[in-house]
């Protein structure tokens, strides 16, 4: 993916594939969905957001939350797709190591 690190996050979103789309229309407010972006990429975000629900304590607990809060476990992983691609966008633009907010004791 040469754009990532030099588009915003909700451009790199789009272009993976995992951006939520609305399905509004006056007063109906339909589930948000996800098209769109490159295929392949999409599904490697998938199943390494997949695994980093079980594995990495930061993302571990942000699909806990997601959940707690109610949502599907797909709606939950997706978003943990987004966040990841986000994250690898960050990274790259600032140029610098991500550290993570989950510390061990």
């Amino acid at each position: 993916m040469p754009e990532l690190g030099n588009a915003g996050r909700g451009e790199i979103a789009a272009l993976a594939g995992v951006a939520p789309y609305d399905d509004d229309s006056g007063k109906y407010h339909g589930r948000r969905r996800i098209q769109g972006g490159r295929e392949r990429l999409r599904k490697s975000l998938f199943m390494g957001a997949f695994t980093a629900t079980r594995h990495n304590p930061d993302l571990a607990s942000f699909y806990a939350r997601l959940r707690q809060n109610g949502k599907d476990h797909l709606c939950a992983v997706i978003a943990v797709a987004r966040k990841l691609i986000v994250l690898a966008n960050t990274v790259l633009s600032r140029k610098t190591e991500w550290t993570p907010q989950y510390q061990q004791k």
